[in-house]
């Protein structure tokens, strides 16, 4: 299963990454390895259209549930996710990046804090 990875590198430059989620058989279907996660956040964005220069408060996947935004990293690189993507949202130093709506109406989507091991 493949998601983009966003970390910051050594230039202290916000980066992507395509990674790739093992799955494993299970009892139905395949699953991945459990990941420690610090509680569930439900977000909705409606009024803003940017987000600017940020970091993410810790390292987080994010699902998109509704709608679509843009991620800008510093090299003016831009990916756009939608309903369904995954992001691991690892750029927790550094200048970070920019958040934009890509569609019209509201952004919801899913948070889930990682506990580091």
């Amino acid at each position: 299963m493949q998601h983009i990875r966003l970390y910051t590198g050594e230039d202290g430059q916000s980066h992507f990454a395509e990674i790739n989620i093992q799955l494993s058989d299970a009892k139905y279907g395949k699953m991945s390895e459990k990941f420690n996660v610090n509680g569930v956040i439900f977000g909705e964005v409606t009024e803003e259209r940017e987000v600017a220069w940020h970091n993410p408060p810790c390292a987080q996947y994010i699902i998109m549930l509704q709608g679509s935004m843009e991620i800008e990293i510093g090299d003016g690189t831009k990916k756009w996710f939608h309903e369904g993507d995954v992001v691991l949202a690892e750029d927790t130093t550094g200048q970070g990046h920019i958040t934009r709506a890509a569609s019209e109406g509201p952004r919801q989507y899913l948070v889930l804090p990682l506990v580091m091991r």
